[in-house]
């Protein structure tokens, strides 16, 4: 068996909405191993997302362990989790979170840069990796004149391109044909043959081959897959 990435115990987490408590994780246990991608599935709202960004260190849980690469990442101190994070995990974001004012090639070399990568070794990186997704003619264009799907693309890139050994994918394929969908796990999958970890929040059924685990979240509760 790989070693073990990510380890969740007992994890739960809760939201106040006005007066009323609303949990949303009810005590999940997850093991995720290295060169392992697991897709994560449920309904909306079911937690997948919080999930995940406790896993990243986006959000801290309110009782639990959750152990990544062997840190219990919600006691580090902030600044510290800031820089494990940089190095150790990539993110997908739903809602993409491109710099409006950077063009595709300079939104994909953020992580590179932050980690104090050189400069034109790192743009040559990531000029590769988007002409690897399709995006060779548009390295100098803006999110605003790219569609969803080449917008998607890049951050996609963004999420890998400093080799973490975690990436986290929220609706990698939402936007994508099947052609292209397939084209992305692809690259997904390469990456995780390069020793990386991989949950990918889905509903697409058209990438559910490409798991080597399929992990079903249903009210907060990890109801297969664990």
């Amino acid at each position: 068996m790989n070693t073990e990435t990510i380890v969740c115990k007992q994890i739960k987490k809760s939201f106040q909405a006005g007066d009323k408590t609303i949990e949303v994780l009810h005590s999940i246990d997850l093991i995720a191993h290295e060169k392992e991608m697991i897709m994560l599935m449920g309904p909306s709202g079911s937690g997948k997302t919080t999930l995940i960004s406790i896993i990243g260190g986006l959000l801290n849980a309110d009782s639990g362990e959750c152990t990544v690469l062997g840190e219990n990442i919600n006691q580090l101190p902030e600044e510290v989790k800031t820089t494990f994070r940089g190095m150790n995990v990539g993110f997908l974001f739903q809602h993409l979170m491109l710099i409006p004012t950077l063009t595709a090639l300079e939104n994909a070399v953020i992580p590179l840069l932050c980690l104090g990568k050189n400069r034109k070794e790192s743009l040559e990186k990531a000029a590769h990796f988007l002409e690897k997704v399709g995006l060779g003619d548009k390295l100098q264009k803006k999110p605003s004149q790219l569609s969803g799907g080449e917008q998607q693309r890049v951050a996609l890139v963004r999420s890998f391109v400093h080799g973490p050994k975690i990436i986290l994918c929220d609706e990698p394929t939402s936007f994508l044909d099947l052609e292209r969908g397939k084209k992305i796990m692809d690259i997904l999958k390469d990456a995780e043959e390069t020793n990386a970890t991989i949950i990918v929040v889905t509903h697409d059924p058209r990438i559910l081959d490409y798991a080597d685990r399929i992990v079903r979240i249903e009210d907060g509760m990890i109801v297969h897959g664990s």
